[in-house]
């Protein structure tokens, strides 16, 4: 917008012309490939579709699908005209899909064909959506997508007032409090992220990433950004197989991916049962267990990159080699002030434990439509994430937890706060008291586990209650373990008493 932005579609459009040629995108399903040349005219006749049907600055596109060429140019597209996109989570229930997008109201729908049918079972709970299409071509009872495409004429320079610190995606959080909040991500945060992991990274046009995550999850964009960015090529896969990736990783040399457990396990699994080699794969950046990552270490040679970060701080905020100080996030990246801070928002010394509080062009524009929840994460300047860290001598970061009041689980990477599934679990007759903790588990990291005091008389086994769970939230959200007390350990006030919970029943299960 003016002499000083520079936004994600400033960025496609550069790349047009320095990388021209070079193939930016693989779509594993069906070998599709685009040039970086190619993206940037699939973008420009998007937007004018977009442009055409009344699509703007500061409107709202929803889209529930998996990883596609068509998501990505949606993002390019959405860029260019200055809209938010707003991507849904598919692996969550319909009624969390129904209030994150009622939640975002978005002008129009892109759908994949295996949630149409969700989508049409609620539109009545959706008006501010006008249109629905398919997300991609000839798929799905929609409108096509291609009805929006205009010519190949590219879009006139400066048509359109879009800013680097303007709404670029808007990614709901986990649930805290009882509902999920959308985090409003600019154009200067995931592009101040994709350089990031582009410095750190030392990522060009030689790297190829495997692209594993969604791209409603804000380490899968960042991930494509920062290869984009570089001028390498992203290798698109619409679900995780580990039999085909560890294939994809030889024979496309491979060498950048991230990694929430299991992922890494698998491949290394079934690389050695198929006696393939990966050691292409260079670089991996996530988290995972220090038995998984020094094995991916000594099979490769390649570097496990440790990190600590939120979808609220871009996807980084601390970030480091995982030798250089294992068991650590690593030390605070290049333009990011990390402190640590008590209650009283006062810093702590070097070993002392306090909540992680960061500021920098990383940090994200808000949460939407939430003034009081953004006053209170913002205050002093500074937003507070509501995790726990201690910084070593040498400056790197070791993650603590959660603070009491936003305590969250992390299985294979997703986000759960216990409230949640607190809340669900107390809606079976047979419950009269849960407490929701994380676990130590081998193949997520951690686990969840519901710790269940029944009423009188009462009865449900620990299978029936897990299904209970899972019918009414994301599958993800139930708990793999449930324990059944007499009684459990309660304060004063009558309220159970978490810490003695955990103390009791949170240790190795099985």
């Amino acid at each position: 917008m003016g002499l000083y932005d520079f936004t994600f579609y400033d960025l496609i459009k550069r790349n047009a012309v320095v990388f021209g040629n070079r193939t930016a995108w693989h779509e594993v399903d069906d070998g599709r490939e685009v040039s970086y040349r190619q993206y940037k005219k699939m973008v420009d006749r998007l937007a004018q579709g977009l442009t055409r049907s009344g699509i703007g600055k500061g409107h709202r596109l929803g889209v529930l699908g998996k990883n596609s060429l068509e998501y990505f140019v949606l993002y390019g597209a959405v860029a260019a005209v200055g809209a938010i996109l707003l991507p849904v989570n598919w692996r969550l229930a319909p009624e969390e899909v129904t209030f994150n997008l009622n939640d975002g109201e978005p002008t129009a729908l892109f759908v994949d064909s295996e949630f149409q049918d969700l989508v049409e079972e609620h539109r009545a709970q959706m008006p501010s959506v006008r249109k629905c299409f398919n997300l991609k071509a000839d798929e799905g009872r929609f409108l096509q997508l291609a009805s929006l495409y205009g010519d190949d004429k590219p879009l006139p320079a400066g048509e359109f007032a879009v800013g680097a610190d303007d709404g670029f995606v808007i990614i709901h959080t986990a649930a805290v409090g009882g509902r999920p909040r959308g985090a409003l991500l600019s154009h200067a945060n995931v592009l101040f992220s994709s350089m990031h992991l582009m410095v750190l990274f030392g990522t060009s046009t030689q790297d190829v990433h495997l692209n594993l995550l969604p791209l409603f999850h804000i380490a899968g964009i960042v991930m494509v950004a920062n290869t984009f960015h570089a001028g390498g090529l992203n290798v698109n896969m619409s679900k995780f197989d580990a039999p085909r990736a560890v294939e994809l990783i030889a024979r496309r040399n491979v060498s950048l991916m991230f990694d929430f457990s299991p992922i890494l396990a698998s491949l290394l699994e079934e690389a050695g049962k198929s006696k393939t080699d990966i050691r292409s794969l260079r670089a991996v950046l996530g988290l995972d267990t220090p038995e998984t990552i020094e094995s991916y270490q000594e099979a490769t040679g390649g570097t496990f990159f440790c990190m600590y970060g939120q979808t609220e701080t871009s996807c980084l905020a601390t970030l480091g080699r995982y030798s250089d100080r294992p068991g650590s996030a690593g030390k605070t990246i290049e333009l990011a002030d990390v402190q640590l801070v008590d209650d009283h928002d006062r810093p702590v010394e070097p070993g002392e434990i306090g909540e992680i509080v960061l500021k920098g062009p990383m940090v994200f524009k808000g949460y939407w439509n939430l003034p009081e929840d953004n006053a209170r994460t913002f205050r002093g300047g500074w937003h507070h994430t509501g995790d726990l860290g201690r910084f070593d001598e040498e400056g790197f970061l070791w993650y603590e937890g959660r603070k009491a009041d936003k305590e969250l689980i992390k299985p294979g990477g997703e986000n759960v706060y216990p409230a949640e599934v607190e809340k669900v679990i107390r809606q079976h007759p047979a419950v009269a008291e849960t407490v929701v903790i994380g676990v130590p588990d081998p193949k997520w990291k951690e686990g969840i586990k519901a710790v269940c005091e029944l009423g009188p008389g009462a009865t449900v086994t620990a299978d029936e209650l897990i299904r209970f769970v899972g019918e009414r939230i994301a599958s993800y959200k139930k708990p793999q373990y449930v324990e059944f007390v007499d009684e459990l350990p309660r304060l004063q006030d009558g309220t159970p008493d978490r810490p003695a919970v955990k103390e009791r029943h949170g240790g190795p299960q099985g």
